[in-house]
Formats: C-alpha cells, sequence, structure tokens
C-alpha cells in the first residue's frame, strides 16, 4: 500500500493542474477526510485523475486499465498507489486490492464507466464501485465533471452515501443517475 512517490507528487500536479486548467471545484467539504471513501463519477478525458488529485489532500487510489501498466510505468503506478484492472472479464484480484485499501482508511477513485466518453455522453456503469461499497459498508461520493479542459473545468462533488439496497444493479443504476443529475445540474452554462 506504499504510495511514497504519489506523496511527493501530489504538490507538483495540484499546482499543474490548477495553473494549467483552472478547475473549479464544488463540494469538497463533501469528501470525508478520517474514513474510507469510493470517489465515483464519469470520465470525459485521462486528465480528469489530476482534478481528483487535486481536490483532496489524501491519497486517492485509482483503479486502472492493466494495458498502461507496461516498462517503466509498471514501476512508477505501483509507487502511485494505483490498481491494475484487466477489463475483459471480471478482475477479482484488483477488487480484493481496492477493498484492501478500503479497509485501510484509504481513498478509492474509480470511474465506473470504464473509459473516457469521448463525446458519446454518460456510458454504462460497470458494479466495480457500488460492488465494493457494499462489500465494505463505506461511503461513496458520487462526482461529476462539466466542461472541458480548455474553457473551463469543474467537478462537483456530492454528500455521500451507504449502499442499502442488495440489488447492487439498483444501486449501479442509482449511483449513474447522481453522477447524471450532477453533471446536469451544473453544467455547460452555470
Amino acid at each position: 500500500m506504499d504510495a511514497s512517490l504519489y506523496r511527493i507528487l501530489r504538490p507538483l500536479l495540484k499546482g499543474f493542474t490548477n495553473i494549467v486548467f483552472h478547475p473549479k471545484y464544488i463540494g469538497l467539504e463533501n469528501i470525508p477526510i478520517d474514513r474510507p471513501v469510493i470517489l465515483a463519477g464519469n470520465h470525459l478525458s485521462n486528465l480528469d485523475c489530476l482534478l481528483l488529485i487535486s481536490s483532496t489532500k489524501r491519497s486517492v487510489h485509482f483503479l486502472a486499465k492493466a494495458e498502461l501498466w507496461k516498462g517503466l510505468k509498471k514501476i512508477i503506478f505501483a509507487n502511485l498507489g494505483l490498481i491494475p484492472v484487466y477489463r475483459n472479464g471480471k478482475d477479482h484480484q484488483a477488487m480484493v486490492e481496492a477493498e484492501n485499501y478500503l479497509h485501510n482508511n484509504c481513498v478509492i477513485g474509480i470511474f465506473p464507466e470504464g473509459t473516457t466518453e469521448k463525446n458519446r455522453g454518460l456510458l454504462p456503469f460497470k458494479m466495480g464501485a457500488v460492488k465494493m461499497a457494499f462489500d465494505t459498508n463505506c461511503d461513496i461520493v458520487a462526482f461529476a465533471i462539466v466542461g472541458n479542459y480548455r474553457q473551463g473545468i469543474k467537478i462537483i462533488f456530492d454528500k455521500p452515501y451507504k449502499i442499502k439496497n442488495k440489488d447492487l444493479n439498483i444501486e449501479n443504476e442509482l449511483l449513474q443517475n447522481k453522477v447524471r443529475l450532477i453533471g446536469e445540474k451544473y453544467g455547460k452554462n452555470k
């Protein structure tokens, strides 16, 4: 669970993100500072991780597609506390590792769409976020990223909530609807 490189790079990444993109953060008070939490939301760009890193002083451990874990990146990603996910099926090992982070009072960052939207709108959510929250009884904070990185980007965090229904399909739909509604509320012209 070593994320030593993350602790070194975080201030630099935050400074870079704030200087270059001037993001607007809304609802930062909704990110718990003293308990495990899953940050789950839409995925506009590969830069979205920078917004989450910049939004909290806590280390955010991301689930990232295993295809990125090659050569030197593998060493860097491991020291950033990232978790590789093999997307060709259910990756039980990634779920176990993420849940271990949560059991150790950490923050997991996840984009349940599994890929960037590429102007296709919100894509169907995969079950990982709600499954982890159910298994660990930790909170989810839904977020939405709206705008774009050239003309103005915002990240909005909703209030934390717990999974209440054993039917994870219903909970997954609820999470996706939360993200959609946040995005609509704080969309382009607001």
